[in-house]
């Protein structure tokens, strides 16, 4: 950094008061609310298309679901609910910080809360949504 002042250092992080955000919680729940909302935005792309086959021929729509009953496509859909919870929560979150007028005062709060909320929620929907491929895989007592 030779030749710079240090008021121009300071203004290069964000713990400085200044201007770049760095690597801080509420740039990464940006992001991941970015890439969520783009991974539903996918997902219903692709559901809009093979749900439209439907009309087409309902035999390709038939043999498209029917590759859909694995484990492969089982995990996606966990991460798929995963996604749509996270996007869904961290947006009212968003919303409390952009209405009301405390709450960029306690984004860090609302944040982990809704983290909290997260795993409270996918802990047991992630059992409910592989208790079926696992069992088919392993076998069971069913």
């Amino acid at each position: 950094m030779a030749g710079t002042t240090a008021p121009e250092r300071a203004g290069s992080s964000s713990k400085g008061g200044g201007t770049l955000y760095r690597g801080d919680l509420g740039m990464w729940s940006w992001v991941a609310h970015r890439i969520t909302g783009v991974l539903t935005f996918f997902f219903l792309f692709a559901h809009v298309l093979d749900t439209a086959l439907v009309r087409v021929s309902p035999d390709a729509y038939d043999k498209v679901i029917e590759t859909y009953k694995n484990p492969i496509v089982n995990l996606f859909e966990v991460g798929l609910v995963g996604a749509v919870l996270y996007h869904a929560l961290n947006g009212i979150r968003v919303m409390l910080i952009d209405f009301w007028e405390k709450g960029a005062r306690y984004q860090r709060q609302m944040l982990w809360a809704i983290l909290g909320l997260w795993v409270l929620v996918m802990i047991p929907g992630t059992y409910f949504m592989m208790v079926r491929t696992i069992t088919d895989m392993f076998g069971g007592g069913h």
